[in-house]
Order: structure tokens, then sequence, then C-alpha cells
């Protein structure tokens, strides 16, 4: 086995470089992680130009798929994995001491990064042993990394789907309590959009609604191949209305905002939503204001506002059960695949900044 691993280091916003760097020892609580693949979603993009409050250099890469190369015996024993067993890792490295992580919100913990997060992809290469990120052909697994195995017969490409889609489960269905009869309006019709509408569907939504642009046509129709039972155009029709005719006049009971950069859909949700519904937040906005937000209609409304960040184990756990059945189509979300070496290209395809190339879900395969 090699002593060094190849991996792309950030050296700053826009700035990646592929560098050699080396494996470092496994002792009894930790392990090495062969990467296989590594998921891009929009929180790479937002590292990528400086966004995210990340320490660099730093390896990226929060969604890693591999194999398990090498375990420390109380590290197999405390996750139940062996070297050669497939696993995909949650994105949060937790304490384990915390308030929140002993209270089992360990999405909550900031105590080994105290304002920010600890987490695969996150921690800098100053903090040992560096090879964090799944950005690499290995990866360091913390004594409090969190692991799941996952069948070897799926597709990388559909396997590393496990964190978009755990999301979806997260912000979708388990945060606003999403069960049968429930209308649920999903705003933006990106990877967490579409991941949201999949949610949603298993867990036994009555009707599923979601908007996009006139350039998210495609998007749009992908939305109704997965589970949606309406689009909404917001450029070519009154949402507004169409929400109201769809749901006889009710609105959504519960409204999943996950555009990015855009706030204006967070005050467009007040008045989709429901009296007595449930608003979810899950889209990063650069720390912009949100505009024409009418708190008074959260009032009159008694309507529920709710933050999502990060995803939790039950959220994974679905998901990845979800996509060993094999009984959606989630082919149909993934589109690129690129090479280590390629992953400022897979960055910037996602991100819309590579002209002809419109991207839902990519992936890095090692």
């Amino acid at each position: 086995m090699a002593r060094t691993s190849r991996a792309i280091v950030q050296t700053g916003p826009r700035a990646l470089e592929l560098r050699e760097l080396p494996l470092p020892d496994v002792d009894a609580d930790s392990g090495l992680l062969r990467v296989e693949a590594c998921g891009i979603c929009g929180s790479d993009a937002e590292q990528y130009t400086g966004v995210l409050p990340v320490r660099f250099p730093v390896v990226p890469g929060h969604e890693p798929l591999g194999v398990i190369e090498q375990i420390g015996d109380r590290a197999a024993k405390r996750w139940g994995v062996e070297v050669g067993d497939r696993v995909a890792v949650e994105s949060i490295i937790r304490c384990g001491r915390c308030p929140a992580c002993i209270g089992g919100q360990y999405q909550r913990c900031r105590s080994r990064a105290p304002g920010g997060l600890f987490g695969h992809g996150y921690v800098p290469l100053a903090h040992p042993p560096g090879l964090w990120g799944a950005y690499a052909d290995y990866m360091w697994l913390d004594a409090f990394s969190l692991v799941h195995k996952v069948r070897k017969d799926v597709p990388a490409q559909l396997a590393v789907m496990f964190n978009p889609l755990g999301a979806g489960f997260r912000w979708a269905v388990e945060i606003p309590r999403t069960g049968p009869g429930d209308t649920v309006l999903v705003l933006g019709p990106g990877q967490r959009g579409l991941a949201s509408v999949v949610a949603a569907r298993a867990a036994g939504a009555d009707t599923i609604i979601v908007t996009g642009l006139a350039r998210d046509a495609e998007k749009l129709a992908l939305a109704r191949t997965l589970g949606a039972d309406h689009t909404i155009d917001v450029e070519s029709e009154d949402a507004r209305k169409r929400v109201k005719e769809l749901t006889g006049g009710r609105g959504a009971d519960v409204v999943i905002e996950v555009s990015a950069n855009a706030p204006e859909p967070v005050a467009e949700a007040l008045h989709y939503v429901a009296v007595g519904g449930r608003i979810v937040l899950a889209g990063v906005k650069g720390l912009k204001a949100v505009p024409d937000f009418l708190s008074d209609l959260v009032v009159l409304k008694e309507a529920t506002i709710l933050g999502a960040f990060a995803v939790t184990s039950r959220g994974y756990a679905a998901a990845i059960r979800l996509i060993e059945s094999g009984t959606v189509p989630l082919e149909k979300m993934h589109t690129h695949d690129f090479a280590l070496e390629d992953a400022e290209e897979a960055i910037r395809t996602l991100a819309g900044e590579v002209p002809g190339a419109s991207s839902i879900h990519s992936c890095l395969l090692l």
C-alpha cells in the first residue's frame, strides 16, 4: 500500500491544487477510508468561492463513499464494520461530550470548532492528520466519525447520493413531520429540492408541488418523474394564485425552501403556507437580508418557521434504504462524473459557471 495519497487542497477562494499527502497511522479508535466517490453539492461551490468560513489550506469533500482500508480494533467494534466494507460517511464529526451530542442532536455540535463546523471536508491541514476531506484517494476516519454500511452492488454514482437524499428526508420529512395527507411545496428544483420530492413522496405526502424558473424546465420535468404532482414556473405563472388553486385555497401544509442564494423565496413562503403550516428554511443565502418579509403573516397564520442544518443518522439511514431498494429512478438525477484532478471543473459545472453545461447531481469518481 502506498504511503501517500493524492489530494485536492484548497489554498484560498477559487484556488485548488493537486498534492501528495502522507497517509496517517491508524490507532485503535480510528480508520482509513479508500475513497470510491465523493458527491458535489452547493456547499462545495460556496466553499470554493470563499462564502463558507473555512480555514485554508484544507482538503474539501464532505460526501464520502468508500471502502474501509484500515481500521482499529475499537473502531471496528464501535462502528460494526471491518476492512473491505463499503460505507457512507457522515459530514459532521461530533465531539460526543457537549449538550447537543448528549441530547441526541449532534448536528448542532460546535464544540470542536466554535463558530464553525468540524467535519469531513472542512477541517484544515493544520489539524493533524490533515486528510479530513474526500477529495483524495484516502480519507482519515476520526474516532467520532459516523459511518453507514452500503451494499457493494449499488453503482457508486447512486450510492453517493446518500447525502442529498438524506438531506431530503431530514428537511422535508423529519423536521416538519410530514406524513400522509400533507400538501408539500418545494421551492427550488435543484439537487436538494428533488431529493425533498423523493423523500416527501416516500413519507406518504398527499400532494407535492415544486416551483422553479423558466431555465429549470428540465429539472421541473424531472421533479414530476420523481413524484411531484404539480410544477410551477414562477416567471410565467402567478405562483401565489396557482398554489391556492392547487390546494383548494388552503395553502401548503409544509413549505420547503431550498433555493440557493436568492432570499426572495423566503418571503414568498409566507404567502404559500397554510394556516398552522410549517416552513423549513434550508437554502443558504450568503447572509443576504430577506426583502418584503411580512411577519404579520407568521402571526395571523400561526405558521412555524424551522431552520434546517445538516443531516441526521436517521435521515442518512432512510436515504440508504431507499437507494438500495431501487424503487426510485435516482439515476435520472445524476448528470456528471469527474476524475479527482478535475475537481475544479466539477464544482464550476454544478455552480453553473461552465457555459453549455447544466448539472443536477455530480460526483468525483476515484
